[in-house]
């Protein structure tokens, strides 16, 4: 069994990287997003272990405490968390995982698996991210002034990842992530694994 390949993809608030994400699974074979545990409320239109793993702030802490996550984070007031058994068992199928974190979270990450794929997502402009919180409909002036801030912190921290992704056409900012996907694929060490096989069939052709 080929172990999938391991990839966080980070973005300020605002920068579409859930959309991109969606989108990219919807296209691919083989590849999922990991369902985080959060303490934040669940939202209109999310489901329970679909979306995340909802619970409250104790359980959360504890679970933490006995070292379950591989990262956690406060992002906004609320507690995110991924679980390392269940993302283990996910690459050990032979499926790529993407994490859908920050970079608090990213850093963790790269501890626990150097082998991590990185990828940081971007809005064109300022003023183009503005415009994306504005037209979600979710926030108040002083909550969009906050994660605009916030945006500027998250950004900061681009230099950390492998890869960097502009989301100013959405065809275009998918086309990239997917081919980032494919390229890792196609790299000699999953490859050789993947076409043992063929590969020594190959090799043994011609000989006597």
């Amino acid at each position: 069994m080929v172990q999938g390949t391991l990839y966080v993809v980070s973005a300020p608030s605002g920068a579409g990287k859930t959309s991109l994400l969606k989108a990219l699974l919807e296209k691919t074979e083989g590849i999922r997003v990991s369902v985080s545990h959060t303490t934040r409320p669940i939202r209109p239109g999310e489901q329970h272990g679909v979306d995340y793993w909802f619970t409250n702030e104790s359980e959360f802490r504890r679970m933490a405490g006995e070292g379950a996550f591989v990262e956690h984070a406060q992002v906004f007031g609320n507690l995110y968390g991924t679980s390392e058994q269940a993302l283990r068992e996910l690459l050990q199928s032979g499926i790529d995982v993407v994490l859908e974190i920050d970079w608090q979270g990213a850093r963790q990450v790269r501890k626990r698996f150097p082998e991590v794929v990185s990828i940081f997502v971007l809005p064109p402009s300022p003023q183009a991210l503005r415009q994306r919180l504005n037209a979600r409909g979710q926030d108040s002036a002083d909550v969009i002034e906050h994660r605009m801030r916030e945006a500027r912190s998250e950004m900061e921290h681009y230099a950390e990842y492998d890869y960097l992704i502009v989301n100013d056409q959405f065809e275009l900012a998918l086309s990239e992530l997917q081919a980032l996907v494919v390229s890792q694929r196609l790299r000699e060490p999953i490859q050789s694994r993947r076409l043992e096989r063929q590969l020594q069939a190959l090799l043994e052709a011609g000989q006597s």
